[in-house]
């Protein structure tokens, strides 16, 4: 393979799958492989593929039919170009993706992605590779872990998957049937990584899971430790300034985990926790384990804990069998809860689940309650968003801005926010007072001259460093 030397990883889908993705370049950079911008410069192209969204399978096998041509015209050049699909497509079509798509090498589930360099090898010798058991080894114990080049070139805030899988089995969702059971990492093994992590410069830790708040590792000393447990650790590293994480189920919301929202400072005022629909009959057809009043009552508690936190939700307009009067209920939760925003989706059958069998609701109907649904958000997200107009808060910067002059950073809200200010200060935290909402954006203004020397201080100093 040394001939082979140019990447391209295209990620789709949820933080986990941009996680991999990384993760994934960093095993083949040790083999020699420098990550490139265009696909059509790669000798190695992976889709790293979701298999969440409406028709999943089909959109990667049509953006295979671009890659192709790519790969023909790579073969007109003189070169070999390798393709591989990895992830949950991957891990469902299995051969399929061979038999229907020639133009692959290579197949690889997201619990294989350990593999990957040996699998690349045996694709680069001409066999066509599919590996999507559910291996014994934990692949965590086996992934490169990421250069301090990668690092800083990734950016300030950095994801760090601690879970993996579900038990819940909502009856919509294929997770179980793609990533496994649930799994969590020790507790040891995440803080090394955080700490690598903040070596490299990054501020803010995200951490992700399929069910993220079921976390359930071990730590130094053997016992069980919990979400709340993990996050109290991770406060303790130095120049990590704040934590995050996604996605919750509210089975696991527990009185510790909200505790910490109460206790820990460095844990934002954020909490993204899906409830799906606003219907009992919904709910229980959903397999979700948990009535409205019950989520009520959870975001109730967890406001007491945070008067200040902002709440964030999924909603699945359609599903089988909903009604009129279920989908007015979606709404009525929606109004009760007070969202910051939320994400909503039409639902469509994933094949295999128990859903994809009962009584689908006509496309009509879920385009129309889509609408209702997503008026009402937005219209919760832009009074949040205009509510902040006047305060002030800390903003960790991330990037320039849209203009010349600016640089970009996120609210402790996870709003983005647009400052002027040099860009030397991007990788520091200061305070903002936010002056006006736009439609995706907040712009403000550093709180003081002070906070703006002191921050350009702290930057040449960390560029020093």
């Amino acid at each position: 393979m040394t001939d082979t030397r140019r990447l391209y990883v295209k990620s789709y889908g949820c933080q986990m799958n941009v996680y991999d993705s990384h993760r994934m370049a960093d095993a083949m950079a040790r083999e020699g492989f420098a990550e490139v911008q265009a696909p059509e410069d790669a000798d190695l192209l992976i889709l790293n593929t979701c298999h969440i969204r409406e028709k999943a399978a089909e959109k990667v096998y049509s953006e295979l039919g671009r890659v192709r041509l790519l790969k023909r015209k790579a073969e007109a050049e003189g070169r070999r170009m390798l393709v591989a699909v990895a992830g949950c497509v991957a891990q469902a079509e299995g051969e399929e993706i061979l038999r229907r798509a020639p133009v692959v090498d290579l197949v690889v589930g997201p619990q294989s992605i350990h593999r990957l360099p040996a699998l690349v090898a045996r694709a680069a010798g001409g066999e066509a590779v599919v590996d999507t058991e559910f291996p014994p080894e934990d692949k965590f114990d086996h992934l490169a872990a990421p250069s301090r080049q990668a690092t800083r070139v990734r950016g300030v805030a950095a994801f760090v998957t601690v879970q993996e899988g579900c038990d819940k089995f909502c009856t919509f969702c294929v997770v179980p049937y793609t990533r496994g059971n649930e799994v969590s990492r020790p507790m040891e093994k995440i803080v090394e990584e955080a700490e690598r992590l903040a070596d490299a410069g990054v501020r803010e830790i995200t951490l992700i899971g399929q069910n993220v708040n079921a976390y359930h590792g071990i730590d130094r000393e053997g016992r069980s430790a919990s979400l709340a447990d993990l996050l109290w650790r991770l406060a303790d590293i130095d120049g990590v300034e704040r934590l995050r994480y996604t996605t919750s189920h509210p089975r696991d919301m527990t009185d510790e985990l909200i505790a910490a929202h109460r206790e820990l400072g460095k844990l934002m005022p954020y909490l993204h926790l899906p409830v799906q629909a606003g219907s009992d009959r919904v709910l229980a057809a959903m397999n979700r384990q948990h009535g409205r009043d019950e989520y009520l009552a959870i975001i109730e508690r967890v406001r007491a804990a945070r008067p200040d936190i902002a709440l964030t939700s999924d909603f699945i307009v359609g599903f089988p069998g909903e009604t009129d009067e279920d989908f007015a209920d979606t709404l009525d939760i929606v109004a009760r809860a007070g969202f910051a925003t939320a994400y909503s989706f039409k639902y469509s059958p994933r094949p295999g689940t128990p859903a994809a069998a009962m009584e689908q609701v006509p496309e009509a109907a879920k385009r129309e309650r889509l609408a209702q649904l997503q008026a009402l958000i937005e219209q919760q997200w832009q009074a949040f968003n205009t509510a902040c107009v006047g305060r002030s808060f800390d903003v960790l910067f991330e990037k320039p801005g849209k203009y010349d002059g600016q640089i970009a950073g996120r609210s402790p809200y996870l709003q983005q926010v647009q400052v002027t200010a040099p860009a030397e200060m991007i990788g520091e935290i200061a305070r903002v007072e936010i002056v006006r909402a736009g439609a995706n954006s907040l712009f403000g203004e550093l709180a003081s001259p002070a906070a703006r020397r002191s921050g350009i201080a702290a930057a040449v100093a960390m560029e020093g460093a």
